[in-house]
């Protein structure tokens, strides 16, 4: 907290009423959430609760860096969008919303995917960062910039029924990396899309993070670093397990060890309305939907000359055409792109391969909307 904080209007005094009486927070306290800054990357199911509440608690700036755009099966769960912001970009739709809940928040939009070189221009500014991603790749990037920038890091995961939580990088705390020093097999790391997740658990583990973000602005030192919370909500159980920093790590110095994982890929990539245009000119792909045949009997592209789970892509080599181009897809792009990288790694001429990126959900969205987009 500052030494002598700029006094709080009669506005913020009476928005902030209930954090006055409370003396952990106190005028002082609310003067530092007013002079803070969190950045949240991601402004979906953990973004959502996240960033509305820190916004309600009056943290003065809230960056939102984001470059998705709203889908219909995100409202499930990602309660910042609604039905009306469908196919406008979730970093836009959240800044509506944000403003009409609190205007005293200056919002910064960054309607851009992070990456090694935006990551550390991106962040610099806030004071704390919040993980609200779904992908390993992102949160070893997004761990590795704080570290180089020395912010404190809240971090959450989510996936089916369970949660965690955990602040790394905190007053030489341990790191996302001292939890998990590589990253898992891309095949063993599946996403919401994949996994499925429960509707309200991103609501509690978001929740969790932005408190988190409050208490390391309020200057607290009771914060879950070397902690990490583990939620089952089926259970309604909360576990905790205790973190410590590997005395054998070498410091993260810059972005190399990242920058592969976020390297573009090396085949092709076309959204849906690219991929029609181009069949309306007689493009014929060898096409393999890389979902499952009970997915597959649900709805599908037109003219699909396979069916292959993307864990066994490896194995359909042998029937491939030995010249022409390829297609994958699967239901939003995801698996896709893990089948893509398994046949390059194989061995396959990449240039051969092309990825429907958004998958079918973007067929749906952008081409054809009769098509029943399947669960996992």
């Amino acid at each position: 907290m500052t030494a002598d904080p700029r006094p709080l209007s009669p506005a913020e005094r009476a928005r902030y009423a209930r954090h006055l009486t409370l003396s952990e927070v106190g005028d002082r306290g609310q003067a530092a959430l007013r002079d803070g800054s969190v950045a949240v990357v991601g402004a979906g199911g953990l973004g959502s609760p996240c960033l509305l509440y820190l916004a309600a608690a009056g943290v003065g700036r809230l960056g939102i860096i984001d470059d998705d755009r709203v889908d219909a099966s995100n409202l499930q769960r990602q309660v910042l969008h609604g039905t009306a912001a469908l196919g406008v970009q979730k970093a836009e739709s959240a800044r509506a919303r944000l403003a009409d809940l609190n205007p005293l928040v200056q919002l910064d939009v960054h309607a851009e995917r992070l990456t090694p070189d935006n990551a550390l221009r991106l962040l610099d500014p806030y004071d704390v960062v919040v993980d609200g991603t779904d992908n390993f790749s992102a949160r070893y990037l997004i761990n590795d910039a704080c570290e180089i920038l020395g912010k404190p890091l809240v971090y959450g995961a989510i996936q089916r029924f369970e949660g965690q939580i955990s602040v790394f990088n905190h007053q030489g705390g341990p790191t996302y990396r001292d939890l998990f020093p590589e990253p898992p097999p891309p095949e063993l790391a599946p996403n919401c899309a994949e996994a499925g997740v429960l509707g309200v658990l991103p609501g509690v583990i978001g929740t969790l993070q932005a408190t988190e973000a409050l208490k390391l602005l309020l200057g607290r030192s009771d914060v879950c670093s070397g902690r990490l919370l583990l939620y089952d909500a089926l259970a309604m159980r909360f576990d905790e397990l205790m973190l410590a920093r590997d005395p054998g790590r070498a410091p993260i110095t810059d972005l190399t060890l990242v920058e592969a994982m976020c390297a573009a890929p090396t085949w092709h990539e076309l959204d849906a309305l690219t991929l029609r245009s181009r069949l309306a000119e007689g493009w014929a792909p060898y096409r393999i939907d890389v979902r499952t045949e009970a997915e597959h009997a649900v709805s599908h592209l037109p003219g699909v000359d396979r069916v292959h789970p993307h864990t066994q892509i490896r194995s359909v080599i042998p029937s491939l055409p030995d010249d022409g181009p390829i297609l994958l897809y699967c239901r939003s792009g995801r698996r896709s792109n893990l089948a893509c990288q398994a046949l390059v790694d194989a061995g396959v001429d990449p240039d051969r391969l092309h990825d429907l990126t958004g998958g079918l959900q973007g067929w749906a969205r952008d081409v054809d909307p009769s098509v029943v987009v399947a669960d996992p």
